[in-house]
Formats: structure tokens, sequence, C-alpha cells
């Protein structure tokens, strides 16, 4: 028996594949025999047997030849058949009805406006807690961010300049932040430091779309600094589970790109219960002196000389507010119009949809919660998408599942929360063998969490004159693990460092806190390991590539010891590992070189150099100056940052960088 073909034809309809293949195809020559799930064409003593199977909402088909000898003129059947299949069943990227938002702003609720075309999704939102408010938020969500790919126009203006001197007086805070997740963590360290801060959510504060994971040595940090107390964090805890695996489906990989369980015990294995999290930081910004503006939406700001001022209303009374700070800080994440504007309508350049939900439910036969996946797979690719799976053990019985693929955001295809909330109700089962009506629905969780494809430190901007940008709004978390969380907290150190300098000289002009970053050559450098999983706008790739790029490169690490792949996901992996791994890797399984380069194009494969350049100059730098510089600086620091303030600045950023960049950070490990 050999396999001849073996296609994904992407449609949901298995039912209408088959009837087409058994009614509509006609062989270029043979008997054509009908099956139960396909058909048989013999000639001769030669057989070949083409059937189809669903699996993750989409069909699959194979050939196999079950003779010794071959079909008369048989590879050009199945180049036709190939050929005609496409045709029949050709790519398609659904987006919800234009008449969806008409129905909805007639009174239409949400469930009944999408029930015809996303039937699970409605009836398990029924089941949440909030649904009908998710749901809303959901697909308000996706229209938006349709609308910033399909239709690229140049962004919305919201930040403006004043050149009169003296427009604001004096400032009434140091610093405003806007967004309330992710920055209520760094705000409440700077408000810790002596500041004066306010934060704008538009949200009830508090309220979260994701789960957080972290480890134990990361959130150390910020206990550390003195933000949290070790009582504190125990009490944030809602399970620390025993190991978390890695695995990609291999069923159909090549055996040099199968792979065993990689198994990664101190990596996301603390659940965080994030809402309690932020409350704890809430009341402290408060009792620093802080203000919290909930339900509270951005509205435009002005730049002066003197300050900035932020213009916002409340979204329950629509009173305006008005607040005159010395800088503003975006920490609205990736649907961030402050972005979107300084980076000229450029603010990403992927993404990774993602949806799933927090139960409980499902059978401890089936999931012993000891233990999370962090990248799973369970199929090859679906639908143009190579779907990934992440469970994470929370408190008492309840899981937080999360299903995502990483996505080349292109205008005809911008990606579908809606369509992957379809996917998660529908193959959940699939990947955990759970019965849906049993399962007990707690919380939806969901969205697009942006990555930017960095050519060096300078390639994205993330300041503007007393305006700073952090956390997904800068889009420098990895473009391969996409944990803005984690790579937020690793970071806070040196940002909080670097931001303290910048605030006590008055360094607020775009071109100085373009040094307050979280860039990272060794994480810039990922870039081109996740563009090779984003299968491009309308290609047809073999169904197993992806699959067989992540358990080439992820079996390597299975091989190694423990401490490799924990510094690779938590972006500390060093030039020399890094080179080491991709040779490995490539001896391995040389056909990973043009896979890659098939998926990425020359272009983009000079552009990798360019970052792997950076890379090399910053081990470099490292290895001359990784102890002598901070050294210099420790000693100098008195006179150097009395004196040369902006050069102080610079010098404590490269510093920084260099460590950072190599895998050295602060944070122990």
């Amino acid at each position: 028996m050999q396999q001849l073909i073996y296609l994904e034809i992407p449609n949901p309809g298995t039912n209408s594949v088959k009837k087409w293949l058994q009614s509509s195809f006609i062989p270029l020559s043979g008997n054509k025999v009908l099956t139960p799930d396909g058909f048989l064409i013999a000639s001769g003593d030669a057989e070949v047997c083409v059937f189809v199977w669903s699996l993750q909402r989409t069909t699959y088909l194979k050939a196999f030849r079950w003779t010794e000898a071959a079909l008369a003129d048989e590879q050009n059947i199945l180049k036709d058949l190939t050929n005609r299949i496409r045709l029949a069943f050709p790519s398609q990227y659904p987006a919800p009805r234009a008449a969806i938002a008409q129905e909805l702003a007639n009174g239409v609720s949400i469930f009944t406006a999408l029930e015809s075309d996303y039937p699970l999704t409605v009836k398990y939102f029924q089941k949440l807690p909030n649904g009908e408010y998710d749901l809303n938020r959901v697909y308000w969500w996706e229209k938006r961010w349709r609308d910033s790919v399909c239709n690229p126009q140049k962004p919305n203006q919201v930040i403006f300049r004043n050149t009169e001197s003296n427009s604001v007086q004096e400032p009434e805070y140091d610093l405003i932040y806007i967004g309330g997740a992710l920055g209520i963590i760094h705000a409440t360290m700077m408000a810790k430091l002596g500041y004066k801060v306010c934060l704008i959510e538009r949200l009830p504060f508090g309220r979260m779309n994701r789960e957080w994971n972290i480890s134990r040595a990361e959130f150390q940090g910020l206990v550390d600094f003195g933000l949290f107390t070790q009582a504190e964090f125990e009490s944030i805890i809602l399970r620390e589970y025993v190991d978390g695996f890695n695995k990609f489906f291999d069923g159909n990989n090549p055996s040099n790109a199968k792979a065993a369980v990689l198994h990664t015990p101190t990596v996301l294995n603390v659940a965080i219960a994030s809402e309690k999290l932020l409350k704890i930081c809430g009341d402290k910004l408060k009792e620093f002196g802080g203000k919290i503006f909930e339900q509270t939406e951005f509205d435009q700001a002005v730049v002066s000389n003197s300050g900035v001022t932020v213009k916002a209303h409340n979204l329950l009374t629509q009173a305006s507010l008005e607040l005159t700070g010395r800088l503003l800080i975006d920490a609205m994440g990736s649907a961030s119009a402050i972005a979107q504007q300084i980076n000229n309508g450029r603010a990403f350049d992927s993404v990774c949809p993602t949806v799933g939900a927090v139960l409980e439910g499902i059978d401890p036969s089936v999931w012993d919660q000891k233990y999370g996946d962090v990248l799973f797979s369970h199929g090859d690719i679906s639908r143009g998408r190579q779907l990934i799976w992440e469970l994470f053990p929370g408190a008492n019985n309840e899981i937080a599942i999360y299903l995502f693929h990483y996505h080349q955001v292109n205008p005809a295809n911008p990606g579908s929360l809606l369509e992957m909330y379809e996917d998660f109700f529908a193959i959940l089962p699939e990947y955990r063998r759970c019965d849906m009506e049993q399962l007990v629905w707690k919380k939806a969780t969901f969205g697009y969490i942006p990555g930017h494809f960095s050519l060096g430190a300078n390639a994205r901007q993330v300041s503007f004159d007393r305006l700073l940008a952090i956390g997904d709004a800068a889009s420098l978390q990895s473009p391969l693990v996409f944990t803005g969380f984690g790579s937020l907290v690793r970071n806070l150190p040196r940002l909080t460092d670097l931001l303290d300098t910048a605030l006590k000289h008055d360094l607020l002009s775009a071109d100085q806190l373009q040094h307050i970053t979280a860039y990272q050559s060794n994480v810039a450098v990922t870039w081109l390991f996740s563009k090779g999983m984003m299968v491009p706008t309308g290609r047809n790739l073999p169904p197993e590539r992806i699959n067989s790029m992540l358990n080439s490169f992820f079996g390597v690490m299975a091989d190694q010891e423990g401490s490799v792949s924990d510094r690779f996901i938590k972006d500390r992996l060093g030039w020399g590992m890094f080179n080491r791994l991709a040779i490995i890797a490539a001896f391995k399984n040389p056909k990973i070189i043009t896979w890659i380069w098939d998926m990425a194009g020359a272009q983009d494969m000079a552009r990798w150099l360019v970052s792997y350049f950076w890379f090399t100059i910053d081990a470099l730098m490292h290895f001359l100056l990784a102890k002598s510089l901070p050294k210099y600086l420790s000693q100098n620091q008195g006179w150097l940052e009395s004196k040369y303030p902006k050069l102080w600045l610079k010098l404590l950023s490269w510093s920084y960088g260099i460590n950072y960049s190599i895998g050295n950070p602060t944070i122990k490990s």
C-alpha cells in the first residue's frame, strides 16, 4: 500500500465533498467504483482508493494505491483530481454578514443576529455569565479589526500638537495611563516610586478577556521590587501545575519530522487570578495617591512643550473628562488608535486570533489537573490555519482552554474571532474527550494578539513627544510565543528604571523615550519562525507542513536539557544556543529551510538577515561589554547622570539592551 496524495479541502461540508467526488468527478481513465467514503479507480491489476473524512470542521482526502502495479496514467489522474477539487472547493474566508450591524442597531439581540451563521457560538454563549455582553464585544472587536485591515485608511488622528509653549501650566499628573490590564501593573510600580499617576479604563476596572499564566521565577521580579508581598503573590495563585506538555500532531509527518513530547514544567505553570491581581494593583495605586477612571473612553490627546492634555468621556454618563500630565502611556493593546497613528497604520505585522473559555466539567480521567498543555495540535492545517490549543488548570475544577493560530494579516483574510469560536465549540470534544452538555461555562476569553517583525531596535515607533507605548500596544512581545503578560513582567525592571530616569530629567521627547523599550534582538529574530507557521492567504500547503516544522524544532528542544526550552519560551535564548538549535534542526530535517523559504519568500528572508545581523552585533557587544559597561555606569552614575542626562539614558538603555537581547536580563532564572 502506498499513499499517493494527501489534501486538505477547506470546506466543513464533508458530505458535500464526498457527493461531488462520487457524482461529479470522472477520472481520465479506469473504472470508478463507489465506496462508503469515496471511490475506487480500477484498471487491470491496479487499484487506487480515494476517500475523505472530517476533522476540525474541514475535510481531508487521501489516495492510496492498494496494488504493486500503478494505474495507467496514474499521475495525470491524480493531478486532474487535485486541480478539479481545488476549483470545486476553493479557499474561503467568511466574514460576518454586513446586515448584522444594522440588525443590532435596530434592537435585535446579538444572539438572534448571529444564530443562523454561528449556531454553536450562540448556543454556548447563552450558557455563559455575561454571555450576551461578551458576544457583543467579540462581534464589535472583529468588526473594528476587519475595518482596519480591509479598508486601510489614514489612521484617525487622536494625538495632536499644540505649539503654545505654556499650554499646560502645572500638570495634575506625572503619568496618565490609558488601558487598565497590563497598564495597571506598570502604573502601580511608578506610583510606588512617588509619581502622581492616573489610569483611564474603558471597561469596568478589573474585567479581563484572558487569564494569565506565568512562572514563579518570572513573577518573583515583582515581589523583589516590592510591588507584591510573597503572601499576596501566593493569594493570587489559582493553581500551580506539575508539568506542561508541548506536542504537535505528527500522524502524517515524515519520520524525521516526528517528535517526542516536550516537557516544560516551569513554563506558564502558575495560573494567576488575573482579576484579583488587578484589584490588588488598583488598591495599591489608590494607596499611593493614584486615581482610576473606569468605564471611560479615551478620545484624544494634545501634546505641547509643557505637558499633555488628555480628553475622554464617561461611557455611562457621557460626561467629558480632561486631564493633564507630563507623560501619556498607551497601554490600550492591539486595538490602540494611538499605536496606529504613530506607526502610520502599520502597528503590527502578524496576529494571533485567540478564543477560548474558562470551564468546569471535564472528566478527571480524561485530564489530570496537575498538568497543562502549553502548545498542542490534534490535526493538520484546517481552512488556511494551523489550529493550536492551550490548556491551563485553574482554581478548584476550572480549566482555561484557548484555541489560536498564527496569522499573516491580509485584507482578503483578516482573521475571524467568530469563525474561531464556531471551531472552538465544534472541535473541543475532538481535542479533549468531553460531553459539551455536561460542561459548566464560566467565562469567555478572546482577543487579537499582535506581533511585530522587528528588523532592529528602532524598526517600530513606540514613542511620540510625551507619549510612550507599552505592552500589546507596543507589539514587542515575542512573535513566536505571544505572551504579552509575561513579556511585560520580564521587562518591567528595565522599563521602570529607564522611565524613572527619563522623568527625573524631563527627557520626554520622542527620540529620548524611544530608548524605553522592551525590544530584544533574540526575540526579534524569531519572527521568521512565526511566519513559517502562517498559511499564506490563497495558498494550499501540504496539510502536514506546519506540524512538521513545529515538530522539527520542538523535537530538537525535547532532546536537550530542560533549561533550553525554558529559556527559549521565556525570551532568554542566547546567540550560541539559538544557532546550535537551528543547525541541529536543519541537519535533522534539511527540508525545513526550503519550507521556510517557500512560505516567507526571498524578500522576507533578506529582511530576516537584517534581524540576525543585529542579534549578532548584540551578542558581540555583550561579549565585550557585559561586565565592564554596567560596572562603569555604576561607578560613574553620579557625575555622568547629573551632567549628561541624555547620554546617561542612552547608555543605561544600551546596557540593559545588550543583556536582555542575549538572554541575560536581571531577572532570576
